[in-house]
């Protein structure tokens, strides 16, 4: 599974350590193309594109992306001045020199960089049908994200991390052919910063029909995860399921009861609830009922101001 966070780079992905062409890059000495997941950035904080265009044109002349596998692009200037969809659009109108790439981390922003909510993604439909071999897919950043119905018999783990995350798009999701699904995580957010998804627009990945290979849900960072919990307490999907994560969000004693009250977790490998508001005695309760299983339930936060662990 990859592991992101928003407050630092990723040091490896997709299985392989991380090599940053940068402006500084120099063409010597690179690795060979095959063995690291390279990582396209602007170092600076830049206003226009054409830095960044620059850079990339230059990564297509230096390396030989034929053996490229895994991909990240990062900063690409400016988030309030250069929306997505132009390095998006520069990236697929080059898939023809990508044709091993099966990992793509798009909008790789710190959030001393940028706010996740600054990130003006759009359309991203264009990534899954220019590149149909990916296996795995990282988009960050929610703001204007759409996606239509995709169709892979390939992609194994998908991550869509934002501070609002469109009811559309889990809609979409949900209504999407995806066979060799095995992780999904969503980071759902907060309404404020375009979080419109409900528990009707999750119904269809919690009953599992979809997703036959799925082994690891991932429905985080919401201020009704209390909701959620008590859907996934006689969720279909849960029975299927190697590890769970209901992290992130405004957890309280209301949901993790409606979870020890629903259908048995001890199958779980792991129930990562980090980032909660969660009672000590409620933490002892969910450490006693399962033994058996890996339980995250560190950051326990404060109860007097409730909040997603990534919003703005």
């Amino acid at each position: 599974m990859t592991k992101t966070s928003h407050y630092e780079y990723v040091e490896s992905f997709a299985g392989l350590p991380v090599f940053d062409f940068t402006p500084e890059t120099e063409s010597e000495g690179l690795p060979a193309p095959a063995q690291v997941a390279w990582r396209v950035r602007l170092d600076d904080f830049i206003e226009e594109f054409e830095p960044f265009q620059e850079l990339f044109s230059r990564f297509l002349e230096t390396v030989d992306t034929t053996s490229v596998g895994a991909l990240i692009i990062g900063n690409w200037g400016a988030t309030h001045e250069v929306p997505a969809d132009r390095p998006l659009a520069l990236l697929t109108d080059a898939a023809e020199r990508f044709p091993a790439l099966k990992a793509l981390f798009f909008g790789e922003w710190l959030q001393q960089e940028t706010e996740i909510s600054w990130i003006e993604q759009g359309d991203v439909t264009p990534l899954f049908t220019s590149f149909p071999g990916l296996e795995t897919v990282v988009i960050r950043g929610g703001s204007g994200l759409s996606l239509a119905l995709i169709t892979s018999s390939v992609l194994h783990e998908l991550r869509l991390e934002t501070g609002g995350l469109p009811g559309e798009v889990v809609r979409a999701l949900g209504a999407s052919d995806l066979p060799a699904l095995q992780t999904l995580e969503l980071w759902l957010g907060v309404d404020e910063y375009g979080g419109s998804t409900g528990l009707a627009d999750l119904d269809p990945l919690l009953r599992g029909e979809r997703f036959p290979a799925l082994r690891h849900l991932g429905l985080q960072n919401a201020d009704f995860q209390d909701g959620i919990a008590a859907a996934v307490a006689s969720a279909p999907v849960v029975a299927q399921l190697e590890s769970l994560s209901l992290s992130m969000g405004v957890l309280t004693d209301e949901g993790a009861e409606a979870l020890l009250s629903g259908q048995p977790l001890s199958h779980l490998k792991r129930l990562d609830l980090h980032h909660h508001y969660l009672s000590e005695e409620m933490v002892g309760r969910i450490r006693a009922a399962l033994p058996g299983v890996d339980v995250d339930l560190s950051e326990r936060q404060r109860d007097e101001w409730r909040y997603v662990a990534v919003a703005e």
